[in-house]
């Protein structure tokens, strides 16, 4: 008996070369409307649905004698007859994608349902319910091998048709969860009683977070510019789970600052950050003040990543640079290494509020991300010792590098760079302790940021003994005037925030 196919399609990408291919395997190909059309302009021979059955459009009753034909035994024709139905061996159906489903439906609630694609998904849930017999094909990527199958085996094997219709289901969910988002967002609802997300497979990682592991990288429907999960990537071996967590995390950092910045990562901590007149100069400070760390780190700058800057990258081994852009000469430099990555993230672009999710077993938390910039607070100065100019440009550095370390975590910053940090610490005395140690000589005239409150005079005893001269802190404790009479005592600078950047 003739095999026969419904196609009717959004996405048409290789559905040319497809078609030709069923109808050169002798497959009667059916389509209506729009795909209809574009066949036939590309002089392909497709035919109408018979007399009596027709494709609904949104607002029409469903048609039973197309549905039926869909969900029936093909191998029962008196069935197919009695209900006057089609059959069908095939429906190659798709919907909008869910970007095109969240970058267009901002109109009215009403325009937002009404943009719904009714007649598709139903076509698709009809054909999956009965995937036993009939193929659903959903995805472009499928189209050469379901041709592969047919020629091979005059058909599709019986489980190839199962991965096909999970497949199904899985791009009806995406395009519900689209809907649900746009719909969701409309209303202004923050917290809805479910949570349904979606992500696209961008690839497959070199590995996880240790090579036993394996690991993908999926990214959220809805691009953003600024992240690593829509990074390009010009140069280099495959991106690892860690490579990627890091590279995370030196562009969250790496947005705080407007002046030329380079920060430099290692296991999802900032290490070395430098700022500067120049990238070249940011770039110095931030190896200058780790050195050793910086071997196999991910360093990212927000400007363009120049010659020079390039040569003296080019002398270490590291794992990922991240840059808005390479100039030519630099990739040239850069290139010589095979297996460092270079990623393009358009570092510029402005962030907007949006939730962070946290997988725990079995469960998923949500909150807001952490925005809160220095400028966004009111802080007080409740010591005699008020900050010179230095000292607050020292603060200010130190209290951004801060808001990005594993807490407990403490920064000491000077000249425009940070001299050490102690970071992922179970107590704030030991961060503090540590990141004085790191920095050995040099200390006198620098700032140090907690990201924790100081509630006791020890932390501030070992800062005083460094030469430190100014601290910033969230202060809050109810032993805050301890460490503040403590400050006074050697002529230190507190700064209180009133807010806490903890990360966990």
């Amino acid at each position: 008996m003739k095999k026969r196919a419904l196609i009717s399609v959004s996405n048409k990408t290789g559905i040319i070369p497809f078609v030709k291919g069923l109808l050169g395997q002798g497959v009667e190909v059916i389509s209506t409307g729009e795909t209809k059309q574009f066949l036939q302009s590309n002089q392909l021979s497709v035919l109408d649905l018979p007399e009596g059955i027709w494709l609904p459009v949104v607002g029409e009753t469903i048609q039973p004698g197309l549905y039926t034909g869909v969900i029936a035994d093909c191998n029962n024709n008196v069935q197919i007859e009695e209900q006057s139905a089609i059959r069908l061996d095939y429906i190659i159906v798709n919907l909008a994608t869910t970007q095109e489903i969240l970058t267009k439906n901002t109109g009215s609630f009403t325009q937002l349902v009404e943009n719904v694609d009714i007649d598709r998904s139903t076509l698709i849930r009809f054909a999956t319910k009965n995937s036993g017999q009939v193929a659903v094909i959903v995805d472009p990527s499928d189209y050469e091998m379901v041709l592969a199958e047919m020629k091979k085996h005059q058909d599709i094997l019986p489980a190839q048709k199962q991965a096909l219709a999970a497949k199904a289901f899985r791009h009806l969910a995406a395009s519900d969860a689209a809907i649900a988002e746009c719909l969701t967002n409309y209303v202004k609802e923050e917290s809805p009683e479910t949570l349904t997300v979606t992500y696209e497979k961008k690839q497959q990682l070199q590995s996880g977070e240790n090579p036993h592991q394996k690991a993908t990288l999926y990214q959220q429907v809805r691009p953003t510019a600024s992240s690593v999960a829509f990074a390009e990537q010009l140069h280099g071996k495959e991106l690892s789970y860690n490579n990627i967590v890091d590279a995370d995390t030196a562009v969250q950092m790496i947005q705080e600052f407007d002046e030329p910045a380079v920060a430099v990562v290692k296991h999802m901590n900032p290490c070395g950050v430098g700022i500067g007149k120049t990238i070249s100069e940011a770039y110095a400070r931030a190896y200058e003040a780790d050195p050793i760390s910086i071997f196999g780190s991910v360093v990212v700058a927000n400007r363009e990543i120049n010659c020079a800057t390039a040569e003296k990258m080019q002398e270490l081994f590291l794992e990922v640079i991240i840059a808005p852009s390479f100039s030519e000469e630099a990739l040239g430099v850069l290139k010589s290494k095979k297996n460092v990555r270079l990623l393009s993230v358009d570092i510029t672009k402005k962030k907007y509020p949006s939730n962070e999710l946290s997988s725990i077993e079995g469960g998923l938390l949500v909150q807001e991300q952490d925005l809160l910039r220095l400028e966004d607070v009111s802080v007080t100065i409740p010591t005699k010792q008020q900050p010179s100019e230095e000292d607050w440009r020292n603060l200010k550095l130190a209290w951004k590098v801060a808001k990005h370390m594993k807490s407990n975590a403490a920064v000491i910053t000077k000249d425009q760079m940070t001299l050490s940090v102690g970071a992922g610490h179970l107590n704030k005395v030991g961060a503090t302790i540590m990141a004085i140690r790191k920095a050995g000589a040099g200390t006198h005239g620098a700032a140090l940021a907690s990201d924790a409150f100081l509630s006791m005079s020890d932390a501030v005893e070992a800062a005083a003994e460094a030469g430190i001269t100014a601290i910033i802190q969230p202060g809050g404790s109810m032993r805050d005037p301890e460490s503040i009479a403590t400050a006074d005592e050697h002529g230190i600078a507190m700064v209180i925030t009133g807010v806490r950047h903890f990360k966990h």
